[in-house]
């Protein structure tokens, strides 16, 4: 995956849109036809992406209407049709109902304290569906500084704002998901970023919006607070809240935590999520250093390029059944700044990292 950058100073939504629109019009639209074509290859028709998407969007514009604009924007300085890019921007909500992938290992330490919490995550995709990613910051009509990554095209999915709150994403499913299309998942996590000031207030944002597919925003803050971490679950059914252990340390990977939630828990592959949280569990011990090198190291631990967080696409099967880790990127909120890599954990550890 290329990363590409983008600064943005702009406050206006729609103006905002339609730059990233007109600047990366090649990316989005390529994009937008990987997944269009991606859609039907996985059960998904075209009109039934086209039904989601719609909704989609409709219910982001009754929930966030600036972020809607945003979109509706960017389709135009993109020049798309908009049904296609708020397809793209529901993608989980068009992949809820009929598939079940699985992404993304997330570490977060936030002990009570005056240092700021440690975090690594990776994101585990489809390989042939993101060739390219956008590192983007910008600022809001609030006065709050924002840096995040995003597929092209999309709000949103992880980030950290000027205020020392940081986010990650896992997908997540549950029997509750449908196809009605809610406000997309990418979309919620971006208002996080933008508004909240404390985990406090960006789990009651994240309580705000009907969702029609799962997912989990882990949130946590620079400052001494309570909560100061959590992962926030999200499924139509309800919300749920995982707190940190007593040690501090908030692991995740994808099915629910939540003993409620984890009754419909719908992951096509328990045994591989369950694997991948319990080596974090026996890892985390070595990863409460400061360096993120360090800790991308830990993170792997033993078994080195081998370890269930590391996933390498096996080109032999279809694309539709083939997972890398296509990121592994650290939140620094004290800073506000994201580290990454286009890569796994021990490729950060070996070759080091951007600072955005």
């Amino acid at each position: 995956m290329k990363i590409h950058t983008l600064v943005t100073q702009t406050h206006s939504p729609a103006e905002r849109g339609r730059q990233i629109g007109e600047r990366f019009a090649e990316q989005i639209r390529h994009t937008t036809h990987l997944y269009l074509d991606f859609f039907p290859r996985v059960g998904v028709s075209l009109s039934e992406a086209q039904r989601i998407g719609e909704n989609s969007l409709a219910a982001l514009e009754a929930w966030r209407p600036e972020l809607a604009a945003e979109v509706i924007a960017m389709a135009s300085g993109a020049e798309l049709p908009l049904w296609q890019l708020a397809s793209l921007n529901a993608r989980t909500e068009v992949l809820a109902a009929r598939t079940r992938h699985h992404e993304c290992s997330t570490t977060v330490h936030a002990p009570r304290g005056p240092r700021a919490p440690l975090t690594l995550q990776t994101w585990d995709w489809h390989d042939s569906l993101c060739p390219h990613g956008l590192m983007l910051a910008l600022d809001t009509t609030r006065g709050m500084h924002v840096k995040l990554f995003c597929e092209f095209g999309m709000l949103a999915k992880l980030g950290v704002n000027s205020a020392g709150v940081g986010l990650h994403f896992n997908i997540l499913h549950h029997s509750s998901d449908n196809n009605s299309g809610g406000v997309p998942v990418h979309a919620i996590a971006r208002r996080l970023l933008e508004e909240a000031s404390s985990v406090e207030e960006a789990i009651e944002l994240a309580r705000s919006a009907r969702v029609s597919a799962s997912t989990v925003l882990t949130v946590f803050s620079r400052e001494d607070s309570s909560p100061r971490a959590a992962s926030i679950e999200l499924s139509p059914e309800r919300t749920a809240l995982v707190l940190p252990r007593d040690d501090g340390w908030l692991l995740h990977t994808n099915h629910f935590l939540d003993p409620y939630l984890s009754e419909g828990e719908q992951v096509a592959d328990r045994p591989d999520t369950q694997c991948r949280l319990g080596h974090l569990e026996q890892v985390v011990g070595q990863m409460g250093r400061a360096d993120l090198r360090a800790r991308a190291q830990a993170m792997c631990g033993g078994e080195g390029a081998n370890a269930p967080i590391c996933f390498y696409p096996d080109l032999s099967m279809p694309d539709t059944e083939r997972w890398e880790t296509l990121l592994s990127v650290g939140i620094d909120t004290e800073h506000c700044v994201l580290e990454y890599v286009a890569g796994t954990p021990l490729h950060l550890a070996k070759a080091g990292y951007e600072r955005f």
